[in-house]
């Protein structure tokens, strides 16, 4: 028997749901605000949840990829009474099992919720966890987790893989996550750099050459495509691919054949293509600056890498890993940490990603020199100047309330005032963010400009659930 929960402000709605769960089997819980059904969901194990996108306090949309961070995930069916062809394009791409509009027939409503369930029981019986080689992966956050989860898939397949994401967030890393986990990890794992190829040669470096086949051609030349057989071939910034080598590739990839240049005859690489861009190929394609045709063959299967500002949750971990790492390698005394050093580490936005986290960590290292600690001065300054410019502006915006005893003789280090004045900076943001739009979720998460996940963690920090009903703490 499976559990499923209903999210709708409507009654009859609500109860025409629940009614028609029971007769088929199942049990049912029901919820009428988005807050209501949030703390539901993260209460229980659902195999189906439906939610309606216009509730009261939020927009159910929003409550799609927070349920998709809860293990065992269940499937969703968004509904809504608008005709919104981009909301339920919105709800396709986060993962919803279905989008339904109101108001919808009995037997409507009983299918979708059959199909539903067989699907979640068919995908649980033969979700099997499976340990993966992630080398270098640090972090257990839901964002990571879920693209471990497409790791996986991409291992197991074999399917053309595309992995998207900004500069410094680990798109080879995960590529070779891949390649380690799949059954070709015993052979080449060949990496090809988009941006570095010289026009002039693409075609020769790629598919290899006949001895004379152009001027200095004095011997035959096996292409990278060929060392990629019975292996991965990972194409790095495949949107910077020459138009002219994107149509000769395409055959490639269609048919696992190609000809060297100046050959008569076609050469077999059985290989499997892994590609990455920090680019947007889809509006590349729209302007004719990338094969439509290519992209299409090249995402299979598509992982969006998330910036490190997305999973703020993973620099502790990253960091104590980098460190060890990077100490043990040059045979130097272990650093350790104060509390505060990850405080900043926390408050930076790192536009270069896990790679600005890394460099940063070893300036700090050599900074400490034979310190046993790392301290926020060990940072690099352009960090430490950039967060100072930041608080002077948060504190012009939220000014810290004058409490203070005078008579008090006891005075406190200024690493724990520090400390307490970003911690009563973030609650009182939030606490006046939430009276601003009036307890509208999705309207205080795109003015805080933070992500869902991180708005939920600071919230659950602060200890401020009930601001998701009426804005107050």
């Amino acid at each position: 028997m499976a559990l499923v929960l209903v999210v709708d402000d409507d009654r009859q709605v609500r109860e025409t749901i629940v009614n028609e769960v029971h007769r088929i089997g199942h049990e049912a819980h029901c919820a009428a605000s988005y807050a209501e059904g949030l703390a539901m969901s993260l209460g229980h194990v659902f195999a189906l949840v439906l939610v309606d996108v216009q509730l009261p306090d939020g927009n159910g949309l929003d409550m799609l990829p927070l349920l998709r961070e809860t293990q065992p995930c269940p499937e969703v069916i968004i509904m809504t009474v608008s005709d919104d062809p981009d909301g339920a394009e919105l709800a396709i791409r986060n993962g919803a099992w279905d989008y339904v509009h109101k108001p919808f027939t009995l037997k409507i409503i009983s299918l979708t919720l059959t199909r539903a369930l067989q699907y979640h029981a068919e995908k649980s019986k033969h979700a099997i966890p499976v340990p993966l080689i992630r080398d270098m992966i640090i972090g257990n956050s839901p964002a990571i987790k879920e693209c471990l989860h497409q790791v996986a898939l991409a291992a197991a397949s074999g399917a053309n893989t595309l992995i998207c994401g900004e500069t410094g967030t680990g798109k080879e890393l995960f590529a070779m996550a891949v390649h380690q986990n799949s059954s070709r990890v015993d052979n080449s794992f060949v990496v090809i750099d988009c941006s570095a190829l010289p026009v002039t040669l693409v075609e020769s470096l790629l598919f290899g050459h006949e001895k004379g086949a152009y001027t200095g051609a004095d011997r035959a030349q096996m292409g990278l495509i060929a060392q990629a057989d019975n292996g991965t071939l990972f194409l790095d910034e495949i949107g910077e691919l020459p138009l002219s080598i994107q149509k000769a590739f395409l055959r490639v990839i269609q048919e696992r054949r190609y000809r060297p240049v100046g050959s008569r005859r076609e050469i077999v690489s059985n290989f499997v293509l892994i590609a990455a861009t920090n680019r947007n190929l889809d509006e590349m394609a729209k302007r004719g600056e990338f094969r439509d045709d290519l992209l299409h063959r090249l995402k299979t299967i598509q992982m969006v890498l998330p910036p490190l500002r997305e999973h703020r949750e993973d620099i502790k971990a990253i960091t104590q890993s980098y460190v060890s790492r990077f100490c043990l390698n040059h045979k130097i005394v272990i650093k350790g940490f104060t509390p505060e050093f990850f405080d900043v580490l926390e408050l930076y936005d790192w536009p270069g990603n896990v790679r600005e986290l890394n460099h940063a960590l070893e300036r700090a290292i050599a900074s400490a020199g034979p310190g046993p600690i790392l301290y926020p001065m060990d940072l690099p300054m352009e960090i430490r100047a950039k967060l100072a410019r930041e608080s002077v502006y948060a504190s012009i915006d939220h000014p810290a309330s004058q409490n203070s005893d005078t008579h008090d003789k006891s005075f406190p280090q200024l690493e724990k005032i520090r400390s307490a004045a970003i911690i009563e900076a973030e609650r009182s943001y939030l606490i006046e963010l939430m009276k601003h739009v009036e307890g509208n979720v999705t309207e205080a998460i795109a003015t805080s400009g933070l992500s869902r996940a991180r708005f939920y963690a600071l919230l659950k920090k602060h200890g401020i659930t009930n601001s998701l009903r009426n804005g107050s703490s």
